[in-house]
């Protein structure tokens, strides 16, 4: 990119909170539709290998979890 682009954007100030909101999302989308080129910093590769280094075998299966979950929810909805 050569050329700097405002910040914010011409007619952003303009825009609702929930344009703005929109706005901010599509930009994302357009970022996150490649994830090979967002780059990741080292710090973040050195926290994710930390803790699976310190949380081996604390996981829980995510069926199991939504199993739990469920059965909560059931349960509120029996005593309300």
């Amino acid at each position: 990119m050569t050329q700097r682009i405002p910040n914010p954007p011409p007619g952003f100030d303009e825009l609702t909170f929930d344009e703005k909101l929109d706005y901010i999302q599509s930009l994302w989308d357009r970022v996150a539709a490649n994830p090979d080129k967002v780059p990741v910093p080292g710090w973040h590769m050195d926290l994710i290998e930390e803790r699976l280094r310190t949380s081996r075998g604390t996981g829980r299966d995510w069926n199991e979890v939504r199993e739990e979950l469920q059965a909560r929810l059931r349960e509120r909805k029996l005593t309300r």
